[in-house]
């Protein structure tokens, strides 16, 4: 079983290293779907302190079509959503296979089209809609992650990281 991040055309290279980051600490996968509002090039990262680029597998897709083609399980695609009407803790994320979690782009989401054509793939993290748009990208990706993780027993994750010299025996 693996999990695997997918980003619809992000735009902001800061939330992506983040994400990429959280990415390489799970040893989950990261999908990036084109265009990119950055350039993923080694000095464009290296710019932006990401040291561990090279350390979490990533995959380009020309576009949303292109993506959908390489999902081996409608079921286990999830798309992270306000319009969500299915908190995104009410799924069984240890279904045997992978797990695809889609999150839109930082200023529009995902198409509203797609979002019709599979309302039952839809997850929402709840917020209060009243006083923001949305919450911050990197952080949702964080939040339903972990989730899954959790429910999955945190598969090849150390649970515990001691001092090299424990001062607290």
């Amino acid at each position: 079983m693996t999990n695997h991040i997918v980003l619809f055309e992000p735009l902001f290279p800061a939330n992506t290293g983040n994400i990429a980051r959280t990415c390489a600490g799970t040893d989950t996968v990261l999908h990036l779907i084109k265009p990119l509002g950055f350039s993923t090039d080694d000095k464009h990262m290296k710019r932006a302190g990401l040291d561990y680029w090279n350390s979490v597998k990533v995959v380009y897709h020309d576009d949303l079509q292109a993506f959908m083609a390489t999902v081996p399980d409608i079921n286990q695609l999830y798309l992270v959503s306000k319009f969500a009407t299915r908190d995104y803790t009410e799924v069984d994320y240890t279904l045997p296979g992978d797990h695809y979690f889609l999150f839109g782009k930082e200023t529009t989401g995902l198409p509203e089209p797609f979002m019709r054509r599979y309302p039952e793939q839809a997850i929402r993290i709840p917020q209060d809609d009243s006083h923001i748009r949305a919450l911050n990208l990197s952080n949702s990706v964080a939040i339903v992650i972990y989730e899954a993780l959790r429910q999955q027993q945190f598969p090849n994750l150390a649970r515990v990281h001691r001092y090299p010299f424990d001062k607290l025996k």
